[in-house]
């Protein structure tokens, strides 16, 4: 398969820098957290298309339009063009593969293009669940704002003798990072049981 970026069906406009280019276009961007992006990138290996990672962490996979517009998972956005207004991602020049700054993490190229939906949706699907735990039902109430939130991320556990104890929630941002700074969430073998990750 040829590597030449030019025989892509798009390629970045030759730029010096960062240039903010409109999702729902050529394709739409999934942005995950760092935590969950990283797992993400390992269970997909070479099956992921080309990532960018912009310098404060996330991850961006390029997916077709339209392909990932109903998904719901915690700290995971879709950017895509909507009805009444448009979306924009920071893209780097095709030569930026290194960090700090706004990169492709994976660079582009004709094995790395677009990445299958349904492939990135299982692995952050999984990434999820072994970062956050099962996702709660409903709506959940965080611990410092007393707001209710969509995307609830467990914090802490309080253990009882022989079964989990409550469960107490944050916000994505910027509440749950403020509660992992404080004190550090560790899970007993009873609630990592709960929560559906390992011991």
């Amino acid at each position: 398969m040829p590597t030449n970026p030019q025989v892509l069906p798009w390629t970045p406009p030759p730029a010096v820098d960062i240039e903010a280019l409109p999702a729902g276009k050529w394709w739409d961007a999934v942005r995950t957290a760092p935590t969950v992006g990283e797992r993400a990138l390992e269970l997909l290996g070479e099956e992921t298309g080309a990532v960018i990672q912009d310098k404060h962490g996330p991850l961006y996979w390029l997916v077709a339009v339209g392909s990932a517009t109903s998904w719901h998972l915690r700290q995971v956005r879709v950017l895509t063009q909507l009805a009444d207004e448009s979306t924009y991602l920071g893209v780097p020049p095709v030569s930026w593969t290194e960090g700090p700054r706004t990169h492709w993490r994976v660079p582009l190229s004709a094995d790395h293009y677009l990445t299958d939906a349904w492939k990135l949706w299982g692995a952050l699907a999984e990434a999820d669940r072994a970062e956050y735990g099962r996702a709660p039902e409903g709506r959940q109430l965080c611990y410092r704002c007393k707001l209710p939130t969509d995307e609830p991320i467990p914090v802490d556990v309080e253990d009882s003798d022989s079964a989990v104890g409550k469960v107490t929630y944050a916000c994505p941002r910027p509440h749950a990072p403020l509660y992992s700074k404080r004190r550090p969430r560790s899970l007993s073998a009873a609630a990592a049981e709960h929560e559906g990750l390992p011991r």
